[in-house]
């Protein structure tokens, strides 16, 4: 299984950038833990303004992944993908996948999610790689999260697209075998990634045991 010629991780962590600053860590630091824990697929979520600050740890973390041979994947942005020279993933709101497609070319992989069965049958049509489903449970990490579309949900519609598909929702250690065993490709990981007290060390420690339950 892979996306645009690359083998697809199982193992999908995402770093929200609000949640790491309440938690007091910089980007490019839990990156660096994360990769070191051997994760080869990396996003960064960042809502918020993207300020010269902002921009400068999203390169310190391209340039770690590339020398990690790790996927970078921006959120949202298509014009800092360009930037960065990496992935994209855009939602629903965002631009569409044909423009933000036309944007970064062909050879940087386009992720898109879905939350309905609607969005999943469209999904196969567009021009992206991969396309995330969910929120498999509910979720604290969005404002205004999508209805919560649960593990059956997730198992039914699994033979709708041909596409790597990545489940995200309030998905932990203790449910991602199940979301696996529905036939998720891949599982996204955001609240459940980050320990409750937050270090380097413990972050590379929580990496390496999230990779031990989805590879064995």
């Amino acid at each position: 299984m892979n996306a645009n010629g690359r083998e697809f991780p199982r193992f999908y962590p995402v770093l929200d950038s609000s949640l790491l600053e309440r938690k007091g860590m910089r980007v490019a630091a839990a990156a660096a833990a994360i990769l070191d824990g051997g994760a080869r697929i990396l996003q960064l979520r960042h809502k918020g303004h993207f300020s010269r600050d902002v921009f400068s740890e999203a390169q310190r973390v391209a340039d770690m992944c590339r020398r990690a041979g790790a996927l970078f994947v921006v959120n949202d942005r298509a014009d800092m993908a360009m930037l960065l020279d990496c992935a994209l993933h855009i939602g629903q709101d965002d631009l569409p996948p044909a423009p933000a497609r036309k944007l970064i070319g062909i050879e940087r992989p386009l992720g898109f999610s879905t939350h309905t069965e609607e969005q999943l049958r469209a999904a196969e049509s567009e021009p992206v790689d991969y396309v995330a489903f969910g929120p498999v449970f509910e979720t604290a990490s969005k404002q205004n999260p999508d209805a919560v579309v649960g593990v059956q949900e997730l198992r039914r519609i699994r033979p709708l697209t041909e596409k790597p598909l990545v489940a995200i929702g309030g998905i932990t250690r203790a449910t991602a075998c199940d979301v696996i065993d529905a036939g998720a490709d891949a599982v996204a990981v955001i609240g459940d990634l980050i320990p409750e007290e937050c270090t380097t060390a413990a972050l590379r420690s929580r990496t390496e045991e999230w990779l031990r339950i989805l590879t064995g």
